[in-house]
């Protein structure tokens, strides 16, 4: 058992309620599949109860098929994993034809990473979006590993609310933001986000990192820079969650390193309604599933009714 001072709220019911609510959506859990390191589900068929997640984000899409970036793809460090993935991916139309109906059937909430290199292409690609069963979009304007479009729209309030009104304008079902942890004033993104029409927020995608094979005397990756993930970026996107939820009044899905159920339970403390497990399922496939039993097993001993009791915030207004 972990072994922490008991949450506020207390519960004589027969057991926890797992599920939470994110723009309207009720999701059987607060764990999440995140982008990128879930394929469209079926790849991890076999090894899990996929039915056992509370949603699933798709790999992250673009209008057009994109090949991806050429060269070394990943590199593990001491403290996580580096990608430079270049958001392969067969395209919106070819995704809504092949993938989505078998993802369709394995049962979390489906929720479409949508990705672009333009503020046309966002919206054409929420357009096709919008005529087919995905539950949700989470508008990618946080990846550093794409030449144009990705990070470069999280950077900055006002190219941030250019792509969320543009997605808002054809989009009408609930739509999630993942933000960028280089951004300058995350706060003031965050903000001009919402404004804009977002219903929630995700945070963090990967930080810039690098690495350097020294027998070869030049940088691992073709285009230098990559993405970091896991455990040695929690604490900061730990921190940046708990900043987060006092300047905006929308739910945060927090995400950055969670390899336990101690680490999701920290961003739940923290105020986010809903956790993305990632790269730590590459090494362990049946974290999820534990992590879910872990948090129910953690509400059951201190008595805690709903996953919404665990946070220790409190809004005064």
């Amino acid at each position: 058992m972990l072994e922490h001072e008991p949450p506020h709220s207390i519960h004589t019911g027969p057991g926890p309620d797992l599920s939470v609510c994110i723009g309207g959506i009720r999701f059987r859990n607060p764990v999440i599949a995140a982008s990128g390191t879930f394929g469209y589900g079926r790849e991890y068929q076999g090894l899990l109860d996929i039915a056992c997640l509370g949603g699933i984000c798709t790999k992250g899409l673009t209008l057009h098929p994109r090949q991806g970036n050429t060269g070394p793809r990943l590199h593990e460090t001491p403290g996580g994993l580096l990608n430079s993935i270049g958001l392969e991916n067969p395209g919106i139309p070819a995704f809504i034809e092949q993938e989505l109906p078998p993802l369709r059937e394995l049962g979390p909430v489906v929720i479409a990473n949508l990705a672009g290199a333009t503020v046309e292409e966002y919206r054409e690609g929420a357009r096709l979006l919008a005529r087919s069963s995905v539950d949700m979009i989470e508008l990618n304007i946080s990846c550093p590993n794409v030449k144009a479009g990705g990070m470069a729209f999280g950077l900055d309030p006002k190219p941030a609310a250019s792509v969320v009104q543009a997605v808002r304008k054809v989009w009408d079902k609930p739509l999630m933001v993942k933000l960028s942890p280089h951004a300058p004033d995350l706060h003031a993104v965050a903000r001009a986000c919402v404004a804009a029409g977002a219903d929630a927020l995700s945070l963090v995608n990967t930080f810039q990192g690098m690495a350097i094979d020294i027998y070869r005397r030049k940088p691992v990756f073709q285009h230098v820079k990559a993405g970091l993930s896991g455990p040695g970026i929690r604490p900061l996107a730990l921190r940046m969650v708990w900043d987060l939820w006092e300047a905006v009044r929308v739910p945060l899905v927090g995400l950055g390193g969670i390899a336990h159920t101690a680490d999701a339970l920290e961003f739940l403390l923290a105020g986010a309604v809903a956790v993305q497990v990632g790269s730590a399922t590459f090494a362990h496939p049946l974290l999820m599933p534990e992590i879910i039993q872990g948090i129910a097993a953690y509400m059951q001993q201190y008595g805690v009714a709903g996953v919404a009791d665990l946070s220790i915030r409190s809004r005064t207004s």
